[in-house]
């Protein structure tokens, strides 16, 4: 697989190379990375040829915005493309003094608030362009407006309005109308909601996270499915399912970042086994995997390093027999009907 050859999103003149880049991690979630390092691993994403970068306000409180725009802004705007996400507003906390991010403990002290309607929108989109210090981004997603991130129905259903009766949606249309942007996206977490965004919005692609991966294909049937009939494209995020399938089934394993349970470690230790025999890095084939789905543009792992960077370009270069895939399936190990166009 070429990782650094081109597809495009949905029916839109935006083209993303099939391995692209991440920014959650440059928000600095567990011990904070020194700003030298972050923008070293960026650095070496450009200069391997990877062309999609991926972030969101909420990455950090603006820090991975601010990361990403402080090297990208500084190379040829035609050598990359850029998505960012709107859904929640940054705000100074109050009081200001002393306050402390708690997710991102490496973070900006900055707090969010959450809102989808028009302004909400538009105020969203014009404060990622000054952080990232560029006046457009190509794809605009709709942030994790699903039952992870908002723990009901009730509020699930509030945010919808927002973007239905509130203008949020109608806000998104207009910027791809002018050209500010060329596509509108939704990020979600798990299976089941790309059905509830289609219904009521014409969207152009997803970052679909955990959801598909070598070790989870629960969006296969119905998600998947659904973008692949209606040409909406898909892009994996975590397709190391948040490091377990990078680092393999050792001690301190996360599996969407938690520890893994012993269900999920003797799952991974019978790929890796079938992986073993077959002589591909596990890791490669959990680069790989998903983008053997017709409606699956890209992956985008999220490097913290430059060594990451150069090792992901490795491994989604690495030659993988078909007869590895067939063993998967076989065992049981993948769904049956995971399309291999790998083959």
């Amino acid at each position: 697989m070429d990782p650094l050859a081109h597809r495009n999103i949905g029916n839109t003149p935006w083209q993303v190379t099939r391995l692209g880049f991440g920014g959650a991690t440059l928000g600095d979630r567990g011990t904070p990375t020194p700003e030298g390092w972050s923008d070293d691993t960026v650095g070496a994403a450009w200069a391997a040829g990877i062309g999609y970068f991926d972030t969101a306000p909420y990455y950090g409180l603006g820090k991975s915005e601010h990361r990403l725009g402080r090297v990208l802004r500084n190379r040829p705007r035609e050598s990359f493309t850029l998505s960012t996400k709107v859904g929640r507003v940054m705000q100074r906390p109050s009081p200001a003094r002393g306050y402390a991010p708690v997710r991102w403990t490496g973070g900006l002290p900055f707090e969010f608030r959450l809102d989808y309607t028009r302004d909400g929108v538009l105020r969203s989109f014009e404060d990622s362009l000054q952080r990232l210090g560029l006046n457009c981004v190509e794809g605009l997603l709709i942030h994790d407006l699903d039952l992870r991130a908002l723990g009901t129905e009730e509020a699930v259903e509030a945010r919808f309005q927002e973007l239905d009766a509130g203008g949020g949606f109608a806000a998104l249309a207009e910027l791809k109308a002018s050209g500010d942007i060329f596509a509108i996206g939704a990020g979600v977490n798990h299976a089941g909601m790309v059905s509830r965004y289609l219904e009521r919005f014409p969207l152009d692609f997803f970052i679909i996270a955990m959801a598909y991966t070598l070790l989870s294909q629960e969006a296969l049937e119905q998600d998947l499915a659904l973008c692949r009939d209606r040409g909406v494209s898909v892009v994996i995020g975590a397709p190391f399912a948040s490091g377990i399938l990078a680092r393999g089934p050792g001690a301190g394993a996360e599996y969407g970042y938690r520890p893994a349970e012993e269900a999920v470690l003797e799952h991974t230790r019978r790929i890796a086994a079938v992986c073993e025999r077959h002589q591909v890095p596990l890791a490669a084939a959990a680069l790989q995997f998903p983008l053997g789905h017709p409606a699956v543009a890209a992956v985008i792992p999220g490097p913290n390093t430059p060594e990451q960077v150069r090792r992901n370009v490795e491994l989604a270069r690495a030659p993988i027999p078909p007869d590895l895939w067939l063993e998967l399936k076989a065992e049981g190990l993948i769904h049956p009907d995971a399309p291999l166009t790998h083959l």
